[in-house]
């Protein structure tokens, strides 16, 4: 009950302030309040992230993810109740203990790689939402009646649109509205408070190895330029982590150097590797990993936003304060995910 009060009172207030003064995906000012949906009303089409178009007949009670990205996103639209079954390995996700622990509980229906499709069908569910990736499953459940929504967010405006592709087949399209705008209006904040300030380059590595950076085409390099940053690797045209050597990196010789928040190797090691001594980064000691308390900020999860305000922050403290970034993570996992975050330095 809590949960659902805070997100009335958001939403309340986030209509009220965006009748006024709103803003754009773009930044550019605009009047939103033409843009709050209306409450969704059963049967109801969509069109999912394959270009598949779904009639759901009435509002799903029972739901399975099988993407941590969507189960993510339920949680924030408050149908965490709603969840019979989700994606293998959610002990590994901190979010769920924090904002939802009975889903530890839930049933797996497996992985991108591994989809168990008899559990999931024994889960009798009204809805499943799954990976574009596990796209050869779904006329099997389709089969048995059960109605499958594909989505791809692989990137900030493949998620706004699963969100709305989501929130639309569960009757949660004001949540998602709030959602966005939270969302559209802390970007908006960054980007004035870092307005004219110089652009340093940033070298963004994986999680697997520190020599596979984000190119242009990925999710984080959104992060790096809203956040005031340059990519240091923008040349890179791949859509996944593109591998890169030492001499490719030094020739960068990025100003920042971040790594992915799940990644199994440190700062330290980054720090004390002898093939990287001379970058600009490493030399003024201004490597940092991703916070992973919580969620991947550097993945297109709900709170992926919070990543681009945690590296504003470290790219321009002087222009956003270590008191701007704690409070727009308190503000998000308040409001969306009923729970107060403890930061650590």
């Amino acid at each position: 009950m809590k949960k659902i009060i805070a997100l009335i009172l958001a939403i309340t207030l986030l209509f009220s302030f965006a009748a006024c003064t709103g803003t754009s995906d773009d930044g550019n000012a605009t009047n939103p309040s033409s843009s709050i949906p209306v409450e969704v009303t059963f049967p109801v089409k969509v069109t999912d992230q394959l270009g598949r178009e779904v009639t759901i007949e009435k509002k799903p009670e029972k739901i399975v993810s099988g993407y941590y990205i969507s189960t993510s996103l339920l949680i924030a639209l408050g149908l965490e109740d709603n969840l019979v079954g989700i994606e293998a390995k959610a002990d590994s996700r901190p979010i769920y203990k924090l904002a939802a622990s009975q889903l530890l509980e839930l049933p797996s229906v497996g992985t991108a790689k591994n989809f168990d499709l008899e559990g999931c069908a024994a889960l009798n569910p009204d809805l499943v939402i799954l990976p574009a990736k596990l796209k050869d499953s779904i006329p099997a459940l389709e089969e048995l009646g059960i109605k499958v929504l594909a989505v791809n967010p692989e990137s900030g405006d493949l998620l706004n649109e699963a969100i709305d592709i989501i929130s639309k087949a569960t009757g949660t399209t004001q949540i998602a509205y709030a959602l966005k705008y939270f969302s559209n209006n802390l970007l908006s904040e960054i980007s004035k408070a870092v307005e004219g300030s110089d652009k340093p380059s940033v070298y963004l590595s994986s999680n697997g190895t520190f020599t596979a950076a984000a190119g242009a085409k990925m999710y984080q390099n959104t992060i790096i330029e809203n956040a005031g940053g340059t990519n240091a690797a923008a040349e890179i045209t791949d859509t996944s982590w593109a591998k890169v050597s030492y001499e490719q990196i030094n020739k960068w010789n990025p100003d920042v150097i971040v790594i992915a928040s799940d990644a199994d190797y440190t700062v330290e090691d980054v720090l004390s590797d002898s093939a990287v001594s001379q970058v600009t980064a490493v030399k003024e000691k201004r490597v940092y990993k991703m916070p992973d308390s919580f969620e991947s900020w550097d993945s297109p999860v709900p709170s992926g936003v919070l990543g681009t305000a945690w590296l504003a922050n470290k790219l321009h403290p002087d222009k956003y304060s270590d008191e701007a970034y704690e409070k727009a993570v308190k503000d998000f996992y308040q409001t969306f995910y009923d729970f107060t975050p403890e930061l650590s330095n």
